[in-house]
């Protein structure tokens, strides 16, 4: 192995924690957002439509962070990649162990989000149902109204003084 100077092992150092940086930011995002979809899990069986509108703006505020982040995450691992043979095996641990868990994360994130499409999606089919019985259930259903029903209406008047 090539002997590297003592700037170019710093410099590398610095990548190196600069990226785990970025990947716990990162992995704390994706269990924050977690912790959002599972609650909001939760408002959609108690139909609180409120709580549902404001985890969802919640959660596009998250994944705009998540993508920003990943921004900056794409070429730090690029980066990450051309130094990595020069790094202590024990530094890659740490980093692909961070890696691992942010695609683990990734995955429940999908499954959470999921479970909650096919929540939201079952609880409006009842809603749909709902309204059409009301529909059915109106007692003025099928009948005219008076009001706009044309009366006849008398085209000359009268006057006697």
């Amino acid at each position: 192995m090539a002997e590297i100077s003592k700037e170019e092992f710093e410099e590398r150092v610095a990548i190196l924690k600069r990226f785990r940086t970025l990947l716990v930011q990162q992995r704390d995002k994706f269990r924050e957002y977690l912790a959002v979809l599972e609650s909001q899990e939760g408002r959609i069986e108690l139909e609180d439509g409120d709580s549902i509108a404001a985890h969802t703006e919640l959660e596009n505020q998250i994944v705009k962070n998540l993508a920003s982040l990943q921004k900056v995450i794409l070429p730090m691992q690029g980066m990450y990649k051309a130094i990595m043979p020069g790094l202590p095996v024990a530094d890659n641990a740490s980093v692909e162990q961070l890696q691992l868990d942010l695609v683990n994360l990734q995955k429940e994130v999908l499954a959470q989000n999921e479970r909650n499409r096919n929540l939201l999606q079952t609880h409006m089919g009842k809603i749909k149902n709902q309204l059409g019985n009301m529909n059915l259930m109106n007692p003025y259903r099928g009948k005219n109204s008076i009001y706009a029903e044309k009366a006849a209406v008398g085209s000359t008047i009268e006057f006697n003084v």
